[in-house]
């Protein structure tokens, strides 16, 4: 089971570890080069590698928010979660658009086994729990969205996605703060 933990958290953008991204956020990753940073292990480089992770991930959120707002009784977190519905719709939008660009088909997306296993996780929660489980995921999901856009801003293969993906990481990082913020406000309400 812990093989299969660490290996969705490498492999897909909606990983559950709970851990901080690897690095600080970064406020403008457009304009990194190939040359200035190593691939990441386990991020693609390729248009329809990233193209794919970029679109699951994008799917989660959307989904996971969705079913959040349904139970959710905090104003806060659904506020989060229908800003992540309109980011992440947002930069569906530009993924797409940037691979149209390259005349690069974009398939439909899909969540992979661990990307389903959360968003049940959050569909089965009750409203007591939904806000906790939401935040984990959200907080692990993003550390691994930002790890992917980051990579490929740096070392894709096809320049109008590494510009979109530049474009978006900064989006995801401020995700990453608003999450640092509920996460605080959870923690301060539970004591």
């Amino acid at each position: 089971m812990k093989y299969l933990f660490l290996l969705a958290s490498t492999a897909m953008l909606g990983a559950c570890n709970g851990s901080e991204p690897a690095q600080p956020p970064a406020e403008n990753t457009a304009s990194v080069t190939p040359s200035e940073t190593a691939a990441e292990p386990g991020m693609p480089t390729d248009a329809a590698g990233y193209v794919a992770k970029a679109g699951a991930g994008d799917l989660w959120e959307i989904e996971s928010s969705k079913a959040l707002i349904e139970k959710s009784a905090r104003d806060d977190v659904k506020a989060f979660a229908r800003m992540m519905i309109d980011n992440h719709t947002k930069s569906t939008a530009k993924v797409k658009a940037a691979a149209s660009e390259a005349s690069i088909e974009v398939m439909p997306p899909a969540l992979d086994a661990g990307q389903q296993r959360m968003l049940n996780e959050i569909r089965g929660a009750d409203a007591s729990a939904i806000d906790a489980i939401y935040l984990r995921h959200q907080k692990s999901a993003h550390a691994a969205a930002l790890a992917l856009h980051r990579a490929y801003a740096a070392n894709g293969d096809t320049e109008s996605l590494r510009k979109a993906a530049g474009e978006i990481a900064p989006v995801v990082s401020e995700h990453i703060r608003e999450l640092e913020k509920l996460a605080g406000e959870t923690r301060d309400a539970g004591q």
